[in-house]
């Protein structure tokens, strides 16, 4: 550790660059998997236990030998439909450990690893498949809900984007683009709601994406989506250099959550010490600091998960240790949620770890995005051209598609 402080760890280096990409390599990995392990009849238990074994034994294969932390930075979560936060049952929890996948219903998959401290997270929305229809057609408010979440997300990415980066011309051209108002935590929030409300939907309250730094995925900037109250304040603008984990909550309902009574089993570090007055509570927090650091886990993760049941209880009452409480759709609706980990670099926009791109194709809605504006924007891309000229000009009409062909050169600018 006495070390860490000669090393840069900025996107100045190429090695932390490598570092985020190679965990994000694992992450996708895994979530492909778990993904296809979500059909029918699926107990979430077991799904997010094979989840974790898998980034554990992807995470041992990279970085051998090297002195450095590796793990998991977010455990393996699939929240059913009304659910808004990872959900994370627990094998002790009977009731909830029976819980299994219902047919077609959207659920969230939330995941990722880290590498020398360095966490890359990614969610996406499946519908869960029946042996009967796989690859089908989607349509009514489940086509609703999975398009208007994919567009919100494209256009959230590309408000992300610092004034003028991306800007072409002359440098006076250049320099007035760079000197633009960025957009207000309320002008971000009514242009993507106008994206949700296009398909009949609400964005969910207090959608919050955080900038990431090392060993921390809740850093110093934050921002605010549909803020339920005067607390939930966009604090800080995307920069160049920096790394931030962009998420998009979707509600058919009004948008509006409730928290339900159910064990929180989501748990993360503070920065906050206390001397701990239980053996127990101390060595669960000591196991805690050195399997997870200050990265969210699971109860599930320890030892032993009755003891740590039992454990946590005074590091959250002495805020040792913040419990994540469990959240739904205040109306029991369906949501749909996307978190992708994004560099803003001198290019652009770069996808480190991100959900797979909708194939808008399956989905069949009778309502559309009508704002010229924002239409116009989800035509621009996220990142700037630097070398796949020329390869996907086909088809610039949908912004779906636009956004595919802009995964393809991004790909290629990464290292930029």
């Amino acid at each position: 550790m006495a070390d860490d402080a000669a090393i840069d760890y900025t996107l100045n280096n190429p090695d932390t660059l490598t570092k985020y990409k190679t965990a994000a390599q694992i992450s996708h990995k895994v979530l492909e998997a778990v993904s296809a392990w979500c059909v029918e009849g699926a107990k979430i238990l077991s799904v997010c236990q094979r989840g974790d074994k898998l980034l554990e034994d992807e995470v041992a294969k990279v970085y051998k030998g090297k002195k450095i932390s590796k793990g998991i930075s977010h455990p393996t979560t699939v929240s059913p439909s009304a659910y808004v936060t990872p959900y994370t049952p627990l094998s002790t929890d009977l009731e909830e450990a029976a819980v299994a996948l219902r047919a077609n219903e959207p659920v969230k998959i939330q995941l990722g690893a880290q590498i020398d401290g360095l966490g890359t997270i990614v969610c996406d929305t499946i519908l869960v498949k029946t042996d009967e229809h796989k690859n089908g057609e989607v349509s009514g408010r489940e086509a609703d809900l999975m398009l208007a979440t994919y567009y919100a997300n494209e256009l959230l990415l590309r408000l992300m984007i610092p004034p003028g980066l991306l800007t072409s011309g002359t440098e006076e051209e250049k320099k007035k683009a760079a000197a633009e108002k960025r957009p207000t935590q309320t002008k971000i929030s009514q242009m993507v709601e106008t994206v949700v409300k296009s398909y009949g939907c609400n964005l969910v309250e207090g959608t919050t994406s955080w900038l990431f730094e090392r060993n921390e995925t809740e850093g110093k900037k934050k921002i605010v989506l549909n803020p339920p109250d005067k607390e939930g304040k966009t604090e800080g603008s995307p920069e160049i250099g920096e790394i931030w984990g962009v998420e998009i909550g979707v509600s058919l309902g009004a948008g509006k959550v409730k928290t339900i009574d159910q064990r929180p089993t989501l748990h993360r570090r503070t920065a906050i010490t206390y001397q701990l007055k239980r053996p127990s509570s101390r060595q669960t927090l000591s196991e805690i600091v050195k399997k997870f650091g200050n990265f969210p886990f699971s109860l599930r993760q320890l030892d032993d998960e009755r003891a740590a049941k039992v454990g946590v209880v005074e590091c959250v009452r002495s805020n040792v240790l913040r419990q994540y409480e469990v959240v739904t759709d205040k109306d029991s609706a369906p949501v749909a949620r996307l978190l992708t980990t994004i560099a803003i670099t001198k290019n652009g926009v770069v996808r480190l770890s991100a959900p797979p791109a909708l194939d808008t194709a399956r989905f069949k809605s009778d309502k559309k995005i009508t704002d010229e504006q924002i239409l116009k924007m989800l035509e621009q891309p996220t990142a700037r051209s630097t070398g796949a000229k020329g390869k996907n000009k086909k088809k610039k009409k949908k912004p779906a598609k636009k956004a595919t062909e802009e995964e393809e050169e991004e790909e290629s600018s990464e290292d930029e």
